[in-house]
């Protein structure tokens, strides 16, 4: 009973996030139907240069507030690091983190390669990641209980269905856990969260926390407020109200940017004070501003300190750094990998919008008779190239190589439908560019989907066999929806003139459908062969050395390349890299990861060699070097660490302190083993 409450908690971010999208589609398609780009674009015109030019140096000061999250981060973990570099790793972490949420790997990561390089331990770069990770949270509870007292009614969704009593008492709630972490800031130095020990900043730090985190939300909010015009009733903090619940919303909603999820509830909320283009152009800009401009930003300045780096001979084979091992090769992987996955997931969204932003163009550069069988299709085929792009870019954070070539087809045939359905030229272009931006890079999407590295059974065969079905199903339903104003799939499901027996064939087609792409892209269920004798003779035959004690091994999708491993306490640990073929060892590495996921568990790899780092690092992991006796390296303060050659790699902010003090006897157990066996392996 208790796995299967376990296996359903693990499933509920996801569910949430789908369901929070799909509203956000609902509201928006009920109450914005009639909304047409050129009104869009006259709002974009109509917001004052200097709007545009305030709302700039809001959001140059708001990364410049996020840069002191980074600053009193690395006080708190006892290694203050120059403002300067500081404020480099804060741009590039909190760009990445914006753009694809503070669960994605993205934030950490760049923070783990960055203060490494400055000389920073894996407990001192796990301990500001926990701090800023605290720091932004308190900021909400702040300003939400402020909210909360002085306009209850502008916070959208439940200020008018919650009691005004009600509303005080999640504000003095929210008030009580801010104060209750300054109380314990001043009285307790350590305290257990999730079976977790947090070391706690002293309590004037936990003030400056509270004000800085406070600030910084307010003054992001003010980059969105100086974009709308002037509105009765709808002053700062009404607005701010509205602000911080869509964007709660949004990061619930666990995708990227909050993308679709915050549009639609800032549409939802300010639509009693301004029309919907109003709405949208600010959001626009606001995500231009805030989003897409950092991002870009960010990357590059990234790549170029990667290429300094390398042309200084400090990456790219054993370094000479002494807290965790620079990783030269996971920061182009990661940065495609993660804006790759938000490239395709943005054009999804795109093309499910197309139905409420109505067009008012019209074909007439093409054959009429062409144009009229085009146009005949309507919203209906974008919208469920849009719904099937979301589900790839889940994949493609998987690296997926399948759920690459899909969205390289879904997205030149949804750029030549877009362009033939008379739709502006832009979101052709847009969608072609989306392709070209992942097109080059194959290599990053390494993983092979379920419906290539499994035999045709039941399993596989049934869910392409319902793809099939259900894009006949669906073919044979758009001839009867074409006389709805907006006869994409979801607006087909939820008019309520079309018959019911209709709506739910064609929900029931969709979700069919999405569920057969998913099923057959995703990587399958992980199994492990259990150590016994022959899974152990299978390993030493693979090139792999003779672990004292070992729970299992996970075994590549090629079945050739395998990982050994041990289960200690919440961490599966491996036992050295994957040994076998190359080709087919970053899978098992990968396959590990999802064996613990599927566990509840940490991954971590002990005596690994440098040639898998970047692959361990694309999983967020960081890299202690250990010296020849598997043990850690002395971390002098006043001299480099010497070349190391294998490293304890693992979730350092998590699962560090819990394995360090296992590490001798883990030594004593395999000081027999040769490590030349070990190098050898090791190389990818």
């Amino acid at each position: 009973m208790g796995g299967m409450l376990k296996r359903i908690l693990r499933h509920v971010p996801a569910v949430l996030g789908v369901l929070l999208l799909v509203g956000a589609i609902y509201v928006v398609q009920k109450e914005f139907r009639n909304l047409k780009i050129a009104d869009i674009r006259k709002a974009l015109d109509a917001i004052p240069r200097s709007a545009l030019i305030i709302s700039f140096v809001w959001t140059l000061l708001s990364y410049f507030v996020l840069t002191f999250y980074d600053r009193l981060g690395t006080i708190y973990a006892g290694h203050k690091v120059s403002y300067g570099r500081v404020s480099f790793a804060s741009f590039c972490a909190y760009a990445l983190a914006h753009n694809l949420g503070f669960a994605a790997v993205s934030g950490a990561a760049v923070r783990y390669r960055l203060y490494a390089h400055w000389g920073l331990t894996p407990l001192q770069i796990g301990k500001v990641v926990a701090f800023c990770s605290l720091t932004f949270g308190l900021g909400g509870m702040v300003l939400g209980g402020i909210i909360l007292f002085l306009e209850p009614q502008a916070v959208p969704f439940f200020g008018d269905r919650i009691p005004l009593w009600g509303m005080y008492a999640i504000g003095a709630g929210l008030w009580a856990i801010v104060a209750a972490y300054v109380t314990l800031s001043r009285v307790m130095g350590k305290i257990r969260v999730f079976g977790n020990e947090v070391e706690l900043p002293g309590w004037r730090m936990a003030i400056l926390q509270v004000i800085l985190a406070t600030v910084d939300v307010a003054v992001t909010a003010a980059i969105f407020y100086a974009l709308l015009p002037a509105a009765p009733g709808l002053n700062y903090l009404r607005f701010l109200g509205v602000y911080v619940a869509c964007y709660t919303a949004g990061l619930a909603a666990n995708v990227p940017g909050g993308l679709g999820v915050f549009d639609a509830a800032m549409l939802v909320g300010l639509d009693p004070y301004l029309t919907p283009p109003q709405i949208l152009g600010a959001i626009v800009v606001f995500r231009l501003y805030y989003y897409v401009i950092p991002l870009f930003l960010a990357g590059s300045l990234f790549a170029g300190n990667e290429i300094l780096l390398r042309g200084r001979g400090l990456l790219g084979g054993p370094a000479r750094l002494r807290g965790v091992q620079a990783i030269g090769s996971w920061s182009q992987p990661d940065f495609v990998a993660a804006a790759g996955t938000g490239a395709v997931a943005l054009c999804g969204a795109l093309l499910l919008s197309l139905g409420v932003l109505q067009s008012d163009s019209s074909i007439t550069w093409i054959d009429p008779d062409f144009a009229e069988l085009v146009s005949g299709a309507s919203d209906f085929v974008p919208s469920l190239i849009g719904a099937a792009l979301m589900v790839l870019a889940t994949a493609l954070a998987r690296r997926v190589s399948l759920a690459w070539t899909l969205s390289l087809v879904l997205l030149i045939a949804a750029a030549g439908f877009t362009a033939l359905q008379g739709e502006p030229l832009w979101i052709a272009a847009l969608l072609l560019v989306a392709a070209l931006s992942i097109a080059p890079f194959h290599r990053t999407f390494y993983r092979h989907a379920r419906l290539l590295s499994e035999p045709l059974q039941a399993g596989t065969v049934a869910p392409l066999l319902t793809l099939l079905a259900c894009i006949v199903a669906l073919a044979a339903f758009a001839p009867r929806l074409r006389w709805l104003d907006n006869d994409s799939w979801w607006s087909a499901i939820l008019s309520p003139n079309v018959p019911n027996s209709l709506r739910v064939a064609v929900a029931l087609s969709v979700a069919l459908a999405l569920l057969a792409i998913w099923r057959l892209v995703r990587p399958g269920h992980v199994a492990f062969s259990p150590w016994d004798a022959a899974t152990r003779m299978r390993y030493l035959a693979a090139g792999g050395w003779d672990p004292a004690r070992a729970d299992g091994v996970v075994w590549g999708e090629a079945e050739r390349a395998g990982i050994a491993f041990r289960r200690i306490g919440r961490v599966m640990l491996a036992i050295g890299d994957p040994v076998g073929p190359a080709g087919d060892r970053a899978s098992a590495v990968w396959r590990l990861r999802d064996l613990a996921q599927q566990e509840r568990m940490d991954p971590a790899v002990w005596r690994a060699g440098p040639g898998l780092l970047g692959v361990y690092a694309d999983l967020g992991l960081a890299a202690l070097p250990l010296g020849h006796d598997g043990l850690p390296l002395a971390d002098a303060e006043d001299a480099p660490g010497p070349h190391a050659t294998q490293f304890l790699v693992c979730v350092a902010e998590r699962d560090l302190p819990a394995l360090l003090p296992l590490l001798p006897d883990l030594a004593g157990e395999t000081n027999s083993a040769p490590d030349s066996r070990i190098g050898v392996t090791s190389k990818a």
